[in-house]
């Protein structure tokens, strides 16, 4: 008597996993330490801050002090109270619009993988997303919006669709003649599911790392958009516009200019170490 083969099981890959303790790598730790550091300072500010940071006083572009560390500006504000104002913005900003945009353009890079010609539509948008650098797609949305913090989230977020959508597009495009995908298929497993439930779990690590070097670019994008004037607009802090003011008070007060670059030169070291720490330990074979 002939025995018929089973039928075959629809078993995924394991998701990658990274190779040894994360936080053995000293610069992941680092970067953890430096963006926790950062990030709490700017959930934190109304607790830090010594002032508010619109109050106006009589010594305009004083030097540090123990009354104002970093000094103040030509309005007489406390710079620290700024600066911890601004990094608050910054990590709002990059904490809602990064997410957004990942989402986004991951369930635009899955749906891709429905059929042929919507994958094909789906890599012409990207292309033209891509065609426009952060600061045009910035200044776009602005004139469309107008200016203020808004923009700059959605600037954020259009910026990042692509990044993410690609990625998974790729991850599809790769994945799908494997065997735990075919298998998958073959059980009965709809399209979506298998994409869902099979293809997106083994695509986690780039996306992990896209996350992290996508919020310090989040922060260049503000910082741009606000220098230029059509960011975050004065009264309200941001380190772009603290840096756009401080421009013509350098020689009165180089604090006014050291505060706001040294918040953002340190959080952007911190995520970009933590992007190569989790690229060393989820990519690199």
């Amino acid at each position: 008597m002939t025995v018929a083969a089973p039928a075959p099981v629809a078993t995924a890959t394991p998701p990658v996993r990274a190779r040894g303790p994360l936080l053995r790598r000293p610069g992941l730790t680092i970067g953890l330490a430096l963006v926790i550091l950062l990030l709490s300072a700017g959930l934190l500010a109304p607790l830090l801050a010594p002032s508010s940071p619109t109050l106006q006083g009589p010594d305009a572009l004083a030097g540090p002090s123990a009354a104002h560390l970093l000094g103040t500006d030509e309005y007489g504000r406390d710079l620290l109270s700024r600066v911890l104002y601004g990094l608050r913005q910054d990590v709002f900003a990059a904490a809602v619009a990064v997410p957004a945009g990942a989402l986004a353009g991951i369930a635009i890079g899955l749906a891709s993988g429905l059929a042929r010609w919507l994958e094909t539509a789906v890599q012409r948008l990207f292309d033209v997303m891509l065609s426009f650098t952060a600061l045009i797609a910035g200044i776009t949305v602005a004139s469309i919006i107008g200016s203020g913090r808004t923009a700059v989230m959605l600037t954020i977020a259009l910026v990042n669709i692509p990044l993410f959508g690609r990625l998974i597009r790729t991850a599809v495009m790769g994945q799908r003649q494997r065997e735990y995908v075919i298998a998958a298929a073959v059980v009965g497993a709809s399209p979506a599911r298998v994409l869902v439930r099979h293809i997106l779990p083994n695509s986690l690590a780039p996306l992990i790392v896209q996350f992290t070097l996508s919020m310090s670019t989040a922060v260049f994008i503000e910082g741009g958009m606000s220098y230029v004037g059509i960011g975050i607009r004065p009264p309200d802090p941001s380190l772009g516009s603290l840096l756009q003011g401080s421009v013509n008070f350098l020689a009165q007060n180089p604090w006014y200019a050291i505060g706001p670059m040294a918040a953002v030169t340190l959080l952007v070291l911190g995520f970009q170490l933590i992007a190569d720490g989790l690229t060393a330990s989820l990519l690199r074979r």
